[in-house]
C-alpha cells in the first residue's frame, strides 16, 4: 500500500503538531528536498533540535528531533499558509511579521527557501510556505 498525500509539507506539519501533542521528541517521515529545507530552516531558527537524513531500504527517511528528553517543545503553533488549491504570494515589502518578531515565516523565493527576515534583506518576495511561533 502506498501512502501519498497531495500536500507533503502540510503532512509534515501535522506530524510535528501530533508529536508535540503526545510529547514525542522525534518523528520520522519520507524524505523530500523541500521538507528537508524547511526542517533545516526551523533548526536554524531554533524551533527544533536536529534534522537527519537516513538511508532506508527504499528511498530516504527524514528524522526530525523536536526537542530533548528533558525540555518542552519550542513550537507553539505551526501553520501552512500557501495550499495546493490556493497559493499565497507576497512582495518583499508585504512579508508578514509573526508575533512581533518572535515567530518566523518561511518563503519559497527565486533564491531558494528562506525566512521572512532573510527575504526582506535580500529584497525578494515569493510564496509563503508557513508561519511558526
Amino acid at each position: 500500500m502506498s501512502i501519498t498525500t497531495t500536500d507533503p509539507i502540510a503532512d509534515m506539519f501535522t506530524r510535528i503538531r501530533n508529536a508535540i501533542a503526545v510529547r514525542k521528541h522525534e518523528i520520522s517521515l519520507p524524505h523530500s528536498n523541500i521538507k528537508e529545507s524547511v526542517a533545516k530552516l526551523l533548526k536554524d531558527s531554533n524551533f527544533i533540535d536536529d534534522v537527519k537524513v537516513d538511508k532506508a531500504p527504499v528511498g530516504k527517511t527524514l528524522t526530525i528531533k523536536i526537542n530533548g528528553g528533558d525540555s518542552n517543545a519550542r513550537i507553539t503553533e505551526i501553520v501552512r499558509l500557501s495550499k495546493p488549491g490556493r497559493r499565497y504570494y507576497v512582495n518583499a515589502k508585504d512579508i508578514p511579521v509573526v508575533k512581533r518578531g518572535r515567530g518566523v515565516v518561511i518563503l519559497s523565493t527565486s533564491k531558494g527557501l528562506m525566512t521572512g527576515d532573510q527575504a526582506k534583506t535580500e529584497h525578494v518576495g515569493g510564496e509563503l510556505i508557513c508561519k511558526v511561533y
